[in-house]
């Protein structure tokens, strides 16, 4: 290729794109290698706009707009949509009001609405709210760990610790969230082994599943791939889910990266907002979007549990 930059003859190598993008076989119908896969017949998207979509918000959401947000998802087909958050009013003022909303929200008997709790006293909170199911957070960067939860990662494993213990002599299941999955504001890039060490924790201590977070957005289809390949050797597939931000448009193609990976073509997860885009927010479009190109050929929905919606919100 002469005298062309070297970027430019990377972006022309048919191989290290594939290695970069490993769904861009698929694109091209050439299904190539065991790492490609079709996409599932069932995917389950999480609703976590009225809990990661307004926690950002500079203005106050009125509580009552909140109980109305909620109901009105319960009526599109969504078997799962997350509540609120039952962290202190000092770090996450627009959450201060988690009690009057869970207690106030109409709860279909087909939708579950986990809450967040982030200790034991968050999570006692939620219960005498009435939460019948919970999720804690961590995250893969030890740095992040401490600015956004304001202890390390061993620290808050200990604190997760007392919170899926009372949760199971309550009978009631806990997620765990890993955030920083594919970067970290703070440390950059955060190696796969890492991220790994933290999911199997959050496992043994007894989450029934982990989400893996990509926190800043800069991940890709190259580096979700690449993490997918550590996570997956030493975790369960069933026990994941994907977790991605759109701050500069990666997120749907990291999600097809996910949908295609071997370990994810069995109904795995992926967690969705339909919340504006930014940084901090879960998925920054609609849900819409993500079912859109997952859609057959014939534009013939997808079924799932709780109604005729092309993928069903699963938590």
């Amino acid at each position: 290729m002469g005298n062309a930059p070297i970027a430019v003859k990377h972006c022309l190598n048919y191989g290290a794109l594939v290695g970069d993008s490993p769904w861009l076989p698929w694109l091209l119908q050439e299904k190539k290698g065991p790492d490609i896969h079709k996409f599932p017949d069932f995917v389950k998207i999480v609703e976590v706009g009225p809990r990661d979509g307004l926690q950002n918000e500079k203005e106050m959401v009125p509580t009552e707009v909140k109980i109305q947000l909620i109901d009105m998802l319960s009526q599109t087909g969504l078997s799962v949509i997350e509540a609120t958050s039952f962290v202190s009013s000092k770090w996450v003022a627009q959450m201060a009001d988690h009690t009057e909303v869970l207690r106030g929200i109409n709860k279909l008997p087909h939708v579950r609405y986990p809450v967040l709790t982030p200790n034991l006293q968050g999570f006692q909170a939620a219960v005498e709210a009435g939460a019948s199911e919970v999720a804690v957070f961590g995250s893969a960067s030890e740095t992040f760990s401490k600015r956004n939860i304001n202890c390390s990662i061993e620290e808050s494993m200990r604190r997760f610790e007392q919170v899926i213990t009372m949760a199971k002599q309550a009978g009631i299941p806990v997620r765990g969230y890993v955030s920083c999955t594919l970067g970290c504001p703070y440390e950059g890039d955060i190696q796969p082994a890492q991220v790994t060490k933290v999911v199997k924790r959050l496992l043994e201590l007894g989450c029934y599943e982990v989400s893996l977070g990509d926190t800043t957005g800069a991940g890709t289809a190259g580096s979700m791939a690449a993490m997918l390949r550590a996570v997956t050797t030493e975790v369960p597939v069933h026990a994941l889910a994907v977790h991605c931000h759109d701050t500069y448009g990666q997120a749907l193609a990291n999600i097809l990266t996910a949908l295609q990976w071997p370990a994810l073509d069995k109904g795995q997860e992926l967690e969705g907002s339909a919340g504006p885009l930014g940084v901090g927010l879960d998925w920054g479009g609609s849900n819409s979007s993500i079912a859109e190109p997952l859609n057959p050929c014939d534009n013939a929905p997808l079924k799932g549990q709780g109604g005729n919606y092309p993928f069903i919100a699963h938590y």
